[in-house]
């Protein structure tokens, strides 16, 4: 039953974070605010609610490893599962912004993240405003110097001509979703956790946060097959980044994060800056600036090792 429940928990965020992104598209477009905002803000905090609200609701509830985790393994499955998949589809031009904004910030963001939690096991309150502010000048710095970057194609494919009406169903059956997957999903997870005498960590890590990161592959894997540009390397990293500084930032706002399980610390965040610092030089190794099929291998190898040795 707890596998059921993970399910149905899942399906209802992923379906509440759909319906939360259409409305809230649909709602920027008719305030007037520019597709390029859009895009960097509107598109990705809706993409992120389904990571954000377990986490938010993990670390309110007592289960912060289910809070951590699910950001951790999340950003292992989007660079490993996720962008290893794309590739053996199908290859990946590499642009500038890879080298020059992308792979650093996310760098940089998950190194803050692990010096945060392995200075005192804790993500404060401040350490997630700092993570919150850092966020915004980001955003701030894409939207000013880096336009070109920002890739608004798929907005095209959003359902943005929604009446009065449907839009405010849309949020509020989005909402409802969101909350009703989080609880569902949140209690199945420590429900099974508890009953196969394994801690909260491997639940985390190996079912919620590969279930949170379905959107991201299902998105790509279709844009892929419909021979479809907008999507890029960049679009995942700048997930992993949304991840750290947007969910973890507002999440230890709310409710400071506490680690519980050091595993976390020597094991998976080592995996997630390890994963996130191969990226770069598996760029380079092709002088064409792509990443191709052996690439995506590599990658799905890795991610297969990580579980193996994760659940061995």
């Amino acid at each position: 039953m707890d596998y059921i429940g993970i399910c149905i928990g899942l399906i209802l965020l992923i379906k509440g974070g759909d319906w939360l992104l259409d409305a809230a598209v649909a709602l920027s477009i008719k305030l007037n605010i520019p597709k390029i905002v859009i895009g960097m803000t509107v598109v990705s905090f809706a993409t992120s609610a389904p990571e954000l609200i377990v986490s938010i609701k993990s670390a309110i509830k007592g289960y912060p490893d289910l809070a951590l985790g699910n950001v951790v393994g999340s950003n292992i499955a989007n660079l490993a599962l996720v962008l290893g998949t794309v590739l053996v589809i199908s290859p990946i031009e590499v642009t500038k912004s890879f080298y020059k904004t992308d792979w650093p910030m996310m760098l940089f963001a998950s190194l803050l993240f692990y010096y945060f939690i392995k200075n005192d096991g804790v993500l404060s309150q401040y350490e997630g405003g700092i993570f919150v502010v850092l966020l915004v000048l980001f955003l701030v710095y894409l939207l000013f110097f880096q336009k070109k970057a920002i890739i608004e194609d798929h907005l095209g494919s959003l359902n943005q001509d929604l009446n009065q009406s449907k839009l405010l169903i849309l949020l509020a059956a989005g909402g409802f979703f969101l909350w009703l997957g989080s609880e569902v999903l949140i209690k199945s997870a420590v429900s099974l956790a508890t009953a196969m005498g394994v801690s909260e960590r491997i639940i985390s890590i190996s079912i919620v946060s590969v279930g949170t990161s379905i959107p991201e592959l299902s998105a790509s894997i279709i844009a892929i097959l419909n021979k479809e540009k907008a999507i890029s390397i960049g679009n995942l990293i700048g997930s992993n980044v949304f991840n750290i500084l947007a969910v973890m930032g507002v999440t230890a706002l709310i409710n400071p994060v506490k680690m519980m399980d050091q595993a976390l610390l020597n094991n998976d965040f080592l995996w997630m800056l390890g994963v996130s610092f191969l990226i770069f030089p598996l760029v380079f190794i092709n002088k064409s600036m792509r990443l191709g099929r052996l690439e995506g291998l590599v990658l799905l190898s890795l991610y297969g090792i990580f579980l193996y040795q994760m659940l061995g």
